[in-house]
C-alpha cells in the first residue's frame, strides 16, 4: 500500500475511510506477528508509515465528526 497524503484521505468517503483503516489496523497486526515470532520486517520504517496513516485517518475523520462534514 502506498503512502496516503492528507489531500487524498479528505477525498474518501466515510465508508471508504473505514475500510481504509480497518486494512491498516490488519497490515499492523501481521507485521508486528511476523517480528513476534522472530521473522524480520519486511521494511522497519513500514511500521511507522502505517501508523502514522492510521494516526492521519482517524484525525480526520475526527475532524469531519466535529465540523458537521465540511471539511
Amino acid at each position: 500500500m502506498a503512502i496516503l497524503r492528507v489531500k487524498d484521505i479528505r477525498k474518501l468517503s466515510e465508508k471508504e475511510l473505514n475500510d481504509k483503516l480497518k486494512e491498516l489496523n490488519l497490515e499492523l497486526s501481521k507485521e508486528r506477528a511476523n517480528i513476534e515470532i522472530g521473522a524480520s520486517a519486511s521494511s522497519p520504517g513500514r511500521l511507522g508509515e502505517i501508523r502514522r496513516a492510521i494516526a492521519r485517518i482517524k484525525t480526520i475523520q475526527k475532524e469531519k465528526k466535529t465540523s458537521g462534514g465540511k471539511a
